[in-house]
This record gives C-alpha cells, structure tokens and sequence, in this order.
C-alpha cells in the first residue's frame, strides 16, 4: 500500500478543476435532477458530489433549488355566491389539487378515520 496517499500501489488520486467542480454542482441544482444521476454520468461517487454542493453553499454562492426544496404557496380561490354551502360546524373541510384538477371536500368530522383513508389513497 502506498503510504504517502493511502492507496494501493499504482492507483492515482484524481484531481478535478474548480470549472469542472461547478459544472457539475450547477447540474445538481436542476429541478427534478437526482445528484446520484449527475454523479454516475460523470464517474463520480455520489459522496463526494454532495460534498462539493455542501463547500458551495458554505461558502457564500446562492443555492440552486436542489439545496432550497420549492416551497408551495397558497393560491386564493375565487368564491362564486350561491355555488357552495360552508360546511356545518365540525365537518372537515379539505381542499386539494392534483395537476389542473382541485377537489373541495366537506368530511363529517364524526368518522374522521374514514376521510384519512380515502384521503391516503387519493394521494397515492
């Protein structure tokens, strides 16, 4: 074994450039790109990618959204009068959307257990 670098005999460290380094981290801070994808098309470890983007963010750059999760904001919903009975005190109330399609929900609060299982298996 090699002492000096700790790596069997023969085998080289390698060494990547700072312009190939933010290549790559660039690349992870794609929506919807797995860091493990980037790091196997580049023949990297992916430990060793996370380690990069984590050095980016320690030193000052602005994170991509891989490093920020996009945060979901509420979306006010025009009432139209008359199209709709507020629900009677004690029902649960849920609003979902799902693509282009929301659902609004009046549950009655009494079987509670019977909203949650409906409501796991709509979102699967």
């Amino acid at each position: 074994m090699n002492t000096k670098q700790g790596l069997p005999a023969g085998r080289r460290r390698r060494h990547h450039g700072a312009e190939f380094k933010a290549k790559v981290v660039e690349e992870c801070t794609r929506p919807g790109v797995s860091m493990a994808a980037v790091a196997l098309a580049h023949g990297l470890n992916a430990n060793l990618l996370r380690r990069w983007v984590v050095e980016k963010k320690s030193i000052g750059l602005k994170p991509g959204p891989a490093t920020n999760p996009p945060q979901h904001e509420f979306v006010a919903l025009p009432l139209i009068a008359g199209a709709q009975q507020p629900p009677a005190a004690g029902d649960i109330r849920i609003e979902l959307r799902r693509g282009a399609t929301t659902v609004a929900i009046s549950w009655p609060a009494q079987v509670a257990g019977d909203c949650a299982a409906w409501l796991r298996e709509w979102l699967r």
